[in-house]
């Protein structure tokens, strides 16, 4: 991130905005908790915290009808040429109620009805701020500890220099995460699973990997996706997109979407770009 750039941290409720603020307070940012929206265009003016500390701005719907302007706050701050990134947390509507059931809390927008009904509302009033969103994160399958990784991932590095590439692997069976921005389907390449000796393992370790990258037309599948997003890389900075999910997936998550993801991470980066890969279904099996 430069210098001058706030984080905006919203998304549904249940979904962990704690858990990233405080990632984010041991990461060294400043975080300013439950902001009503009209006072954001005054601190993103300031661009910088505490002691020279990245500001993070939480901001959702315990904000009562305060938090019905924050799309009008987000206009101005487009409109004043302000610099901040929107980050949006989200999970499947089953993960969320079975969150709220665990800690016996109501949703904020329940009121005296089904904890569904108050996650609907809250889904109905986030729309238009979840399409504006720069950086979408699915908490679906994500603990604690992998959320908070997660955020050191993305934001550990404090400011950013170039677009930072996150090569997601996935299991189809669990669905296609909701934060992906380019969905890959590697599930036309011979799957190992069916070859004894490599079931157990993942696409991680080297036998896999060269039985996948060995496949015949996988090795040049690779390098011409490759060269379609570095045909893409000065779009996206053009259109001040620095935080892209390439999810790849096959089946189980376990094998071949493993083994790409590594490799297009590693062809990817460079010098004046960041790109990883994370693995959200390995060991589901």
């Amino acid at each position: 991130m430069t210098s001058n750039e706030t984080l905006v941290l919203t998304g549904m409720s249940g979904a962990g905005r704690s858990t990233v603020a405080h990632a984010l307070e041991d990461l060294g940012w400043y975080v300013v908790d439950n902001l009503p929206p009209a006072l954001l265009p005054a601190l993103v003016g300031k661009g910088t915290g505490s002691q020279g500390k990245e500001y993070a701005v939480v901001v959702d719907v315990r904000g009562g009808h305060f938090f019905d302007e924050l799309t009008a706050a987000l206009a101005e701050l487009k409109k004043n040429g302000s610099a901040y990134r929107l980050v949006f947390l989200d999970a499947t509507d089953q993960a969320l109620v079975q969150r709220f059931e665990s800690t016996r809390r109501p949703h904020p927008l329940q009121g005296g009805d089904r904890i569904v009904d108050g996650i609907a509302r809250e889904r109905a009033k986030l729309e238009e701020v979840r399409a504006e969103c720069d950086v979408a994160i699915d908490t679906t399958n994500l603990n604690v500890h992998q959320l908070e990784k997660r955020i050191g991932e993305i934001f550990g590095g404090g400011k950013i220099q170039g677009i930072r590439i996150n090569v997601l692997s996935f299991g189809y069976k669990y669905g296609i995460p909701v934060d992906s921005d380019l969905v890959l389907d590697c599930r036309f390449i011979p799957n190992p699973h069916w070859i004894p000796e490599l079931r157990p393992l993942t696409g991680l370790t080297t036998q896999v990997s060269e039985k996948v990258l060995g496949s015949e037309g996988v090795s040049e599948f690779v390098k011409d996706y490759v060269a379609l997003i570095n045909s893409m890389v000065p779009g996206y900075m053009n259109e001040g997109k620095k935080y892209v999910t390439i999810s790849v997936g096959c089946t189980g998550g376990k094998h071949r979407s493993v083994a790409i993801a590594e490799e297009i991470a590693r062809q990817l980066s460079s010098n004046d770009r960041s790109a990883y890969a994370t693995h959200r279904d390995v060991g589901r099996e």
